[in-house]
């Protein structure tokens, strides 16, 4: 007969922090939310460490180039996604690694021959009034001009026109060449009073712009993580199948940490894919693996040599595997079970093998309470896809403006990999699916607020670093009722747009 769990699968919002006493070192701007990625061995320091304890789901809508910089630079990591060729996941990781601060790659860019109606449709999808007019309209092709918001009226002029009558040509353009420094960037912008520089390289591909209004945002950012050369720090999404081939070209690139994205890390699979990395290239490739939402998962990774191992199954927002195989667990509960056994594994062996806790983030203080439970950090799809840096379109629905965001099981990312059981079929039903999330902005305006939440929670509970918030956090169970004062109740909440 089949083992029955006595335990109930609960949920972050099932749960309240107890407060703690908040002394006087408990200030929000004294808190230190540094975090391991990687495993270490006792009284040593891990090799790969985030400024904030969070990195980016491994999905098509979330994690490009783009959103890894921006991630980055703001003190976390994101996990370029797997699901594409070998060839352009590599270049994703190139471009991160080689990016310079200052320096914008591209993100809208056409070609002479399209018109002011593909103008205001890009701007639309995208929110960028700086346009790279290139040969090819990709973003490093060659530049034959820009076109800016000041050289159209799109309630006046004729939507027909095509970019090559009303671009500012390549001959009339200021521009640096490639290897310029940021200061002589800026010098170059503020002497020729240009609100954007393009910088080409010798063959006249754009490569980068730099705009004045960075010049006052591009001071330092206090979180940014960089490797030994100061170049910013990136992972990769594997997957079980070609990681024989795709492992190479990514290490070659510059990844700094690699993770199988699966829906089941505890497979014969995984293993066989730790075993090779490690085999071919020992400890100095990092790679993750999972999911997995208990002990025995958890250990079964560990002695296969998951350099951090993820936790969830099913409790994403966009996931159905629990809809369609009634397979997963609680995220809370998974979360707690696998903390417990990391924590005996390091008292065991010595060596520390950090959890992420990926899915089931709900509110923010979702977050306080699966670091609190013992996650090191925290892996977040939704939460990221609804910033301008994720890859999706913005869209104007219902009078809201949303991005696409779907699911690495829906039909639309056809990431079989993903899912793969060992068979030569591919995806035969999906177990995520394709939608949209309000959209929210900057990611860095977004993420300083979720941290200055963060930081006055664990402050609340007399704790000023993630080490201390897993050893002294009190978590107390809640009632539905109790979940129901927890909001607004017996008031009639004004309409805050009146």
């Amino acid at each position: 007969m089949a083992q029955f769990l006595d335990e109930v699968s609960r949920t972050f919002s099932e749960y309240l922090l107890i407060p703690g006493l908040t002394t006087k070192e408990c200030i929000p701007h004294l808190v230190n939310l540094q975090t391991s990625v990687v495993k270490f061995k006792k009284g040593e320091e891990s090799s790969v460490k985030i400024n904030i304890p969070f990195v980016s789901a491994i999905m098509q809508s979330v994690s490009d180039d783009g959103m890894a910089i921006a991630l980055a630079k703001n003190g976390g990591l994101a996990f370029v996604y797997g699901s594409q060729s070998i060839e352009t996941q590599a270049e994703m990781i190139h471009k991160v690694k080689n990016y310079k601060s200052g320096f914008v790659i591209s993100r809208a860019n056409l070609t002479p021959e399209h018109t002011l109606a593909d103008i205001v449709a890009l701007k639309e999808r995208t929110g960028f009034s700086t346009i790279g007019v290139t040969e090819d309209g990709t973003s490093n092709g060659r530049l034959l001009g820009i076109v800016t918001g000041r050289d159209y009226r799109p309630t006046r002029d004729d939507h027909n026109r095509k970019l090559k009558e009303f671009m500012t040509p390549y001959s009339k353009l200021v521009y640096g060449e490639y290897g310029i420094s940021l200061q002589e960037a800026n010098d170059l912008i503020w002497t020729n009073k240009l609100n954007c520089l393009p910088i080409i390289d010798k063959d006249q591909n754009l490569r980068y712009f730099v705009f004045r209004k960075d010049y006052e945002s591009h001071k330092e950012y206090p979180n940014e993580v960089s490797d030994g050369k100061k170049r910013l720090v990136v992972g990769a999404g594997i997957n079980t199948r070609d990681y024989e081939e795709r492992v190479p070209a990514l290490i070659e690139a510059g990844a700094d940490v690699l993770c199988i994205d699966s829906s089941d890390g505890f497979s014969i699979w995984q293993k066989e894919t730790l075993e090779y990395i490690k085999t071919t290239y020992g400890e100095k490739v990092k790679v993750g693996a999972g999911n997995v939402v208990d002990r025995d998962g958890f250990l079964y990774l560990a002695e296969a040599g998951a350099d951090f191992v993820k936790i969830g199954v099913g409790g994403g927002s966009i996931c159905i595997t629990r809809e369609q195989k009634g397979i997963g667990r609680g995220q809370a509960t998974a979360l707690i079970e696998v903390a417990k056994a990391r924590d005996e594994y390091f008292e065991k062996t010595g060596v520390y093998i950090p959890i992420c806790s990926d899915g089931g983030i709900v509110q923010d203080y979702h977050m306080v309470l699966a670091l609190s439970m013992g996650a090191d950090f925290l892996m977040m799809g939704r939460y990221f896809a609804r910033f301008d840096e994720s890859p999706t379109r913005k869209l104007l629905i219902g009078g809201n403006y949303v991005k696409e965001y779907w699911g690495e099981g829906s039909n639309r990312a056809r990431n079989w990999q993903r899912y793969d059981m060992g068979g030569a079929d591919g995806l035969k039903f999906e177990e995520g699916v394709d939608s949209y999330v309000p959209y929210a902005g900057k990611l860095k305006d977004n993420i300083e607020i979720t941290l200055g939440k963060i930081k006055s929670t664990m402050c609340s509970c007399g704790v000023t670093n993630l080490k201390e918030l897993k050893a002294k956090a009190k978590i107390t169970l809640v009632s539905s009722t109790s979940i129901i004062e927890g909001g607004a109740h017996d008031v009639i909440v004004k309409d805050s747009r009146n």
